[in-house]
C-alpha cells in the first residue's frame, strides 16, 4: 500500500517505520535535522525490550506534494497543525484515499456523521475558519484514538515507551472497506488495531485524562504520578474530569471506566511527562484548543457550566501565550 504519513515525529516515525518495515511503500513528511538524519541513515526504531530496527522509507521530504498520489494518508501531527497543511493535501489523494486523523483531543469532524440536531456543528475550538473542514471532505475520514507512546530521542531515531494499539473508526460508525484496509495494514505491521463503531466513545476516553493532565503538568511541571499523588491536584483533575463527563454523558457517551479508575490508569503510568508538559520544556505551542478549549465549547453547546475547565485554560493559555510571546521555555533544573 502507497501510505502517506504527514507528522513523521514521535508518533507518525514510529507508525512509519513499522509500516514501511512490513513491506509498504511509505513516504514521510518531515522537517529539519529530523528529516536530514532519516535522508542519511534510515529512521531507527529502539523498541520496548531495546531491540533495534532500521527503515527506509521510499521517500522522505518536507514539501507534500513531492510524495505524489497515495493509497492511504495519515495525518500524524498536533491538532493545532493541521489547519496549515490541509490546502496541500489535494496533492496527495486519489479519488478514494482515506484520511486517518491522529491528533489528541475533540476532532473537528465530531458532529459530521452524528445525525441528530447537533448534525454538522462546526467546532470553532479547533477548526476556527473552517479551513480544514473545506480540505478534507469527512467522507474520507478514518478517526483514530492513539494508545502508543514514543519520543524522538535524537534525530532519525525514536524510541517506543509502551504500546501498540490503534482504535479505528468512521464517523458515521460504518465498517467501510477502507477502515477495513486501513485496520489490516496496521495489523500486518504488528499494531493492534481493532475497528470501533462508537469511535467518539473511545476519543472521550482520552480525552477525559488529556484535558485535565496535560494542562495541569504544564502549569505545575509535575509528572502524571505526582498529579495524581497529590490530594489537591488530584482534586483539582477529578473535578475537571467530572465536567467533562456531564458534557460527554449529554452527547450520548458511554464512559465505559469509572473516574476513578480512569485516573488510576494514569498513576500506573508513573514518572511519564505529558506532551504538553514536554513542549513547555522545549518552547513548543501547546496543544490546548483542541484538549481543553474544545471540551469547554462543547459545554457551552451543551448549556454545561465548566468552571474548573475554564480555570486551567485560562492559566494555561496565559503561559502558551507567554511562551510565544518571549521565544521561552521552561524547565525544572
Amino acid at each position: 500500500m502507497r501510505i502517506c504519513i504527514v507528522g513523521a515525529g514521535a508518533i507518525g516515525g514510529m507508525l512509519g517505520a513499522r509500516l514501511a518495515l512490513a513491506g509498504n511503500v511509505v513516504s514521510l513528511i518531515a522537517r529539519g535535522v529530523h528529516l536530514q538524519a532519516i535522508r542519511d541513515n534510515g529512521l531507527t526504531l529502539i523498541g520496548e525490550d531495546g531491540t533495534q530496527q532500521v527503515a527506509h522509507p521510499d521517500c522522505v521530504t518536507d514539501t507534500i506534494e513531492a510524495a505524489g498520489r497515495q493509497e492511504l494518508v495519515i495525518l500524524a501531527m498536533k491538532a493545532h497543525q493541521v489547519a496549515a497543511v490541509a490546502p496541500q493535501l489535494h496533492a496527495l489523494l486519489d479519488p478514494a484515499t482515506p484520511v486517518v486523523t491522529m491528533q489528541n483531543g475533540i476532532p473537528w469532524w465530531y458532529f459530521h456523521g452524528l445525525g441528530g440536531p447537533l448534525e454538522g456543528t462546526a467546532l470553532s475550538s479547533v477548526d476556527p475558519d473552517g479551513a480544514i473542514a473545506r480540505h478534507i471532505p469527512v467522507e474520507r475520514v478514518i478517526g483514530s484514538v492513539v494508545y502508543p507512546a514514543s519520543e524522538v530521542i535524537r534525530p532519525g531515531v525514536i524510541r517506543i515507551v509502551e504500546g501498540n494499539r490503534f482504535s479505528l473508526g468512521t464517523p458515521d460508525g460504518t465498517e467501510s472497506p477502507a477502515v477495513l484496509a486501513v485496520s489490516g495494514a496496521f495489523k500486518a505491521a504488528g499494531f493492534r488495531a481493532p475497528i470501533i463503531r462508537d469511535i467518539r466513545s473511545e476519543i472521550w476516553l482520552k480525552v477525559w485524562g488529556n484535558l485535565s493532565f496535560n494542562p495541569i503538568s504544564a502549569l505545575t511541571h509535575a509528572t502524571l504520578e505526582d498529579i495524581c499523588l497529590y490530594a489537591p491536584t488530584r482534586a483539582l483533575a477529578a473535578s475537571m474530569m467530572a465536567e467533562a463527563q456531564t458534557i460527554g454523558e449529554k452527547l450520548g457517551v458511554r464512559f465505559k471506566v469509572s473516574l476513578e479508575k480512569r485516573i488510576a490508569g494514569a498513576q500506573a503510568v508513573g514518572q511519564h511527562k505529558t506532551s504538553m508538559l514536554q513542549d513547555v520544556e522545549n518552547g513548543r505551542p501547546l496543544e490546548l484548543q483542541a484538549l481543553v478549549g474544545s471540551v469547554a465549547e462543547l459545554g457551552r453547546i451543551t448549556g454545561t457550566p465548566t468552571p474548573t475547565i475554564d480555570a486551567v485554560w485560562a492559566l494555561a493559555s496565559l503561559l502558551a501565550r507567554n511562551l510565544q510571546t518571549h521565544h521561552a521555555q521552561v524547565r525544572l533544573s
